[in-house]
């Protein structure tokens, strides 16, 4: 008798959580078989409350609980699949370094324990990019096989480094217990559940876009980027997850590399044609291009993946949700 398959997700909602909550509503829609889904929220009414067209499906289930208390963590169930996408990047300012470590490292050790425990066949780590540290210049696109790091005497770099030992914990865990364990080396994204009022640059662009007077660029520009849409990103999710090979890293993001400035015009042309875009920054000639783009042959080969959603569309369905139903773009 088969076995259903079973997911539990933990940051289910965050930006993670939420497209891979859309991507399995239209599966559904399209008549396609669901499994069961349980998302794991330290707190389930205010999500249900802010985001009731996520969560009214027979296929899913609210559990409270917090990756950093073990105690809370369902343990009755058994979860064929765990995703764990807990800890995203958009909360890291509100939390010290030291929390910030703690929370992905401890929080990790707690889920894999879990995942142990409910005989789970497959466990994803969604990490990221920020895993290889700086980029090296003589790689325009950086593959898996890189093993550059984050300094890891630079307190600032608690995230990364957190995500790096969360990934070695997953080997050794593969290692000693015998679990199937994969990573998604997670890089930038855009799409309709990206906050526009946090860190994120091309969140930024497309709020002054639609509501400011000019479209504000800090620095100079050069920095170069790619963004996935998050209808892409929860697609390839699932593909690692299902089909990735235990004990690898698979790249998620887009190679088309365009600077932080082209990136402003890019938005500027999409949403608001001949709005100003001020650069703030002054060029420094000297300084080292800053580049943060992945290399996803392997992902391409291997499962199939591609970027489907071409960057200019996606900042345009990104903006349209953000705007009242009588908003045209």
């Amino acid at each position: 008798m088969k076995t259903q398959t079973h997911i539990l997700l933990t940051g289910g909602t965050g930006f993670f959580g939420k497209a891979l909550l859309r991507h399995w509503a239209l599966q559904e829609l399209a008549g396609q078989e669901m499994a069961q889904v349980t998302l794991l929220s330290r707190n389930p009414d205010r999500f249900a409350t802010q985001h009731p067209q996520l969560v009214q499906h027979s296929w899913l289930h609210i559990v409270k609980g917090d990756i950093c208390e073990a105690k809370t963590l369902p343990r009755d169930t058994h979860f064929t699949h765990v995703l764990h996408a807990a800890a995203d990047s958009t909360a890291g300012p509100l939390l010290s370094p030291l929390e910030r470590f703690e929370q992905i490292v401890d929080g990790t050790r707690n889920v894999l324990n879990l995942a142990l425990a409910c005989g789970t066949h497959r466990f994803l780590l969604t990490s990221s990019g920020g895993v290889y540290g700086v980029q090296p210049p003589n790689f325009s696109e950086i593959p898996e096989s890189c093993h550059t790091l984050p300094n890891p005497l630079d307190a600032a770099q608690a995230y990364s480094i957190g995500k790096r030992t969360a990934e070695h914990m997953c080997a050794l865990y593969q290692e000693v217990h015998g679990m199937p364990t994969m990573v998604a080396r997670c890089f930038a994204f855009v799409g309709q559940d990206l906050p526009l009022n946090v860190h994120f640059a091309i969140g930024n662009f497309i709020r002054d876009a639609l509501w400011a007077d000019s479209i504000q660029v800090n620095g100079d520009g050069s920095p170069l980027r790619s963004y996935l849409d998050q209808r892409d990103l929860a697609y390839w999710l699932l593909a690692i997850l299902y089909d990735g090979q235990a004990g690898h890293a698979y790249n998620v993001g887009s190679d088309r590399a365009i600077t932080i400035l082209e990136l402003a015009h890019t938005v500027r042309d999409v949403i608001a044609p001949n709005k100003p875009v001020n650069i703030l920054g002054t060029m420094n000639q000297a300084s080292q291009r800053n580049r943060y783009i992945p290399c996803i042959d392997k992902a391409r080969r291997e499962l199939g993946l591609d970027v489907t959603i071409d960057l200019e569309d996606a900042i345009k369905f990104t903006a349209s949700a953000h705007v009242d139903d009588s908003g045209e773009l």
